[in-house]
């Protein structure tokens, strides 16, 4: 996914503020979730996020576009680990990773992934390095 970053994500020192970057990585997540909630009805979310990572590499800039890469890292019983980067004028600025748990809240637990979606998620596994 390729974004245009905005002015309004500048800060006083004049690039991208950090709170931003989670942001950007769930919008380019938004394939995966597909997966599990094809139309995106919030009336029918069935993941949860569990634990979100963000490593800053270098700074990111208003002037151009960035490229977010998305893939999974990993694929257990009941959750998932997907892993990305930005990248801006051919460098890697951040690195993020996202652990999803597909997740039943009328029950307050964890569910198995189904064998379907397990598919679709397989298509996209990735190797860090591979990015």
């Amino acid at each position: 996914m390729t974004i245009q970053p905005r002015f309004a994500e500048t800060d006083a020192l004049g690039h991208i503020n950090n709170t931003h970057l989670p942001v950007w990585f769930e919008q380019a997540r938004t394939p995966l979730f597909e997966l599990f909630v094809p139309d995106l009805d919030p009336q029918n979310w069935n993941l949860i996020l569990a634990k979100v990572e963000t490593e800053f590499l270098r700074e990111l800039f208003y002037q151009s576009p960035v490229e977010i890469r998305t893939g999974v890292e990993k694929v257990g019983n009941s959750s998932f680990v997907a892993y990305q980067e930005i990248w801006q004028d051919n460098e890697k600025a951040a690195i993020g990773r996202s652990t999803l748990v597909h997740f039943d809240h009328q029950n307050k637990c964890s569910m198995p992934i189904p064998d379907y979606i397990r598919e679709g998620l397989a298509a996209h596994l990735v190797s860090p390095e591979a990015l």
